[in-house]
């Protein structure tokens, strides 16, 4: 099974993307929803996933400063950011994301984001 953690700070878009994840792949374990960046780095530097999904604006650490420390938490996890605010993309990008999902997240753009994430892992 296939590991995931989940960082937004809004609790109504956390909800929904878990909804909309688990539509989309269903074989993802979420093994945490946090709504920070202190306790999402927590969660992935103890959990080891295959990928993590982060707002980049949250309380603590940002999204950006989570994957900044992803090499020595936890190297092999996918990071894909989810964020309402498209001038962070270059440098996600430069974090080694597989992906940048804008809020509001469409199903259809959240299910192609799926599919690159499962090819990068096989």
């Amino acid at each position: 099974m296939t590991k995931c953690v989940v960082a937004e700070d809004e609790s109504l878009l956390r909800d929904s993307l878990l909804e909309m994840l688990a539509e989309a792949w269903p074989g993802l374990d979420v093994v945490a929803a946090c709504e920070d960046g202190g306790s999402a780095l927590e969660a992935i530097a103890a959990h080891q996933p295959d990928v993590a999904f982060l707002d980049i604006r949250m309380p603590g650490l940002t999204g950006i400063a989570v994957a900044a420390d992803m090499p020595h938490a936890s190297p092999r996890t996918q990071i894909v950011f989810v964020t309402a605010y498209d001038q962070y993309a270059i440098d996600a990008f430069d974090r080694g994301a597989a992906d940048y999902l804008l809020k509001p997240v469409a199903r259809e753009r959240l299910e192609a984001t799926v599919a690159r994430v499962k090819a990068r892992m096989a």
